[in-house]
């Protein structure tokens, strides 16, 4: 049986938690916005097997602290790499989900060099379409107005968008993490750094020709997703070459949970193909 230690250290001023299993090349999780850790948590004994999983909570999130900071997208991804830092993790492979997955790339920026490979399921930053949800609590008084409601949001959220997968024991787990003093912050502040009332606010490309060089990338997207629709993947095909689109077929937000089996096949089977290429950006 696989044994996950459950570990904690501060970065970038930051304590994070994290739980990490296995052995062999690293292999870096990222969740989504209001989620956890345990979002990856049918992964990873099988991904284990093959790589030292590392499944981080993001800063606001899980049992990671809640400081009072911008949790913008750029202060996530910094972050992120001085967690990796301290771990000593060079030629990471590299997997985001949802807003996870729009820290991922931000990663790019400044730390390409270190992700080997790059995997985005139903990722942020690929396109303009949201949940209008998610667009009504970036307006500036979402703070005040959520925080009496993160624990009966949550429940209901998970419900809502989060389809197979989310069984009430897990719903009742992340309604009590994210019932935590500081999560509306972290919450309210990590949706505004990406979202607005027209929709998401930042894109991949708006950054992407200043990385020197992309990674390997492979695109997971369920094709029922009612949080990022499942055309940004097939958008992105448009302006991204040598990048393939695993698609889902009935799956939401979260096929890695929903269709946990097949997601880490997949995913694996990408991390090892010694044939897969560079991403590049299409030229106009």
């Amino acid at each position: 049986m696989t044994s996950f230690e459950s570990r904690r250290a501060r970065a970038s001023g930051v304590e994070l938690h994290w739980v990490e299993a296995g052995t062999g090349p690293p292999l870096v999780l990222l969740h989504g916005l209001g989620d956890s850790h345990r979002t990856w948590r049918h992964l990873l004994p099988v991904l284990a097997r093959q790589r030292r999983v590392y499944a981080l909570d993001l800063p606001g999130h899980g049992l990671s602290e809640r400081p009072d900071a911008s949790y913008d997208l750029g202060w996530h991804a910094r972050t992120v790499a001085q967690w990796c830092d301290y771990l000593e993790l060079e030629d990471i492979d590299l997997v985001g989900h949802s807003f996870g997955g729009g820290v991922a790339q931000f990663m790019l920026l400044s730390h390409a060099a270190r992700v080997r490979r790059l995997a985005l399921v139903s990722a942020g930053g690929l396109g303009r379409e949201v949940h209008p949800i998610l667009r009504l609590l970036a307006l500036p008084l979402a703070t005040r107005v959520i925080q009496p409601f993160m624990r009966l949001g949550t429940s209901v959220g998970t419900r809502v968008v989060g389809g197979r997968g989310f069984i009430s024991a897990e719903r009742r787990l992340l309604s009590l993490m994210n019932d935590v003093p500081g999560s509306a912050r972290a919450f309210a502040r990590t949706t505004r750094g990406v979202i607005g009332l027209s929709g998401q606010t930042v894109h991949f490309l708006d950054h992407a020709r200043r990385i020197p060089a992309l990674p390997p990338i492979r695109l997971f997207w369920g094709d029922r997703d009612p949080v990022v629709p499942w055309s940004h993947g097939i958008e992105a095909l448009h302006y991204l070459t040598d990048v393939r689109l695993v698609r889902f077929p009935g799956a939401g937000h979260f096929p890695h949970i929903s269709e946990a089996d097949r997601f880490a096949a997949e995913l694996l089977a990408f991390l090892s193909d010694p044939t897969v290429r560079r991403a590049r950006i299409a030229t106009v």
